[in-house]
């Protein structure tokens, strides 16, 4: 029985990962306008600017800040190209909470 379990368990996660790719290159990519278009552009010569100091001058403090400074127009670009990603864990614990509910 456990035997029989682990197969299916196996088989559903190997098909989801080949059909992830296909699923997330399927969704339709929504246009960004001019305002959001000219923050974007302003956070990429920022991070430039930010990778092209010389850090070796900067103090453990400075370097924390510049650190989470980047972390956080990471995050805001991906807010404003709106991507959404689900990792290939995540989707084999929706499946095995699918198969256990239902």
């Amino acid at each position: 029985m456990k035997r029989l379990l682990y197969t299916l368990i196996l088989i559903f996660t190997l098909s989801t990962a080949a059909n992830a790719n296909t699923v997330s290159s399927e969704t339709p990519k929504t246009e960004i306008t001019a305002e959001q278009r000219a923050e974007l552009e302003s956070i990429t010569k920022r991070v430039e600017e930010i990778k092209s100091m010389d850090k070796s001058s900067l103090s453990k403090a400075e370097r924390k800040a510049l650190r989470k400074e980047v972390k956080e127009l990471k995050k805001r670009t991906d807010f404003l190209n709106q991507n959404v990603t689900l990792s290939l864990g995540a989707i084999i614990i929706i499946l095995l909470l699918l198969i256990i509910i239902l």
